[in-house]
C-alpha cells in the first residue's frame, strides 16, 4: 500500500494515560496494534461501535482500543484503551 493511503493515528492523552498503566509488553502489544491502523483502520474483527457515528474498537487480548476514524482526514483517533469491563462506560 502506497504512503499516501496511509492514515495518521493520533493516540490522544487519555489513551496515552491507559498504555502507561499497562505491562511493558501488553503495552507494547497494545502499541503494534495501534500501528497497523495506519494502513488498514478496519481489520478483520474490528467492531462499531453502536450509538456512535465513527465509533470503533478492535481486540488486544483483554484490552479493547477505542478509536475514531475520519475517512475524509484520513486519519485514526484512539480515545481508549481499556479492559473489556470499562471500556464501554
Amino acid at each position: 500500500m502506497s504512503s499516501a493511503s496511509a492514515y495518521e493515528v493520533i493516540i490522544e492523552t487519555s489513551a496515552r494515560t491507559d498504555l502507561r498503566r499497562l505491562p511493558p509488553e501488553q503495552a507494547r502489544r497494545v502499541l503494534l496494534k495501534i500501528a497497523e491502523l495506519r494502513h488498514d483502520p478496519r481489520p478483520p474483527g474490528v467492531r462499531k461501535l453502536v450509538g456512535t457515528a465513527n465509533g470503533w474498537r478492535i481486540r488486544v487480548g483483554a484490552r479493547r482500543v477505542i478509536y475514531q476514524i475520519l475517512d475524509r482526514e484520513r486519519l485514526v483517533r484512539v480515545t481508549q484503551v481499556k479492559p473489556r469491563d470499562k471500556a464501554y462506560d
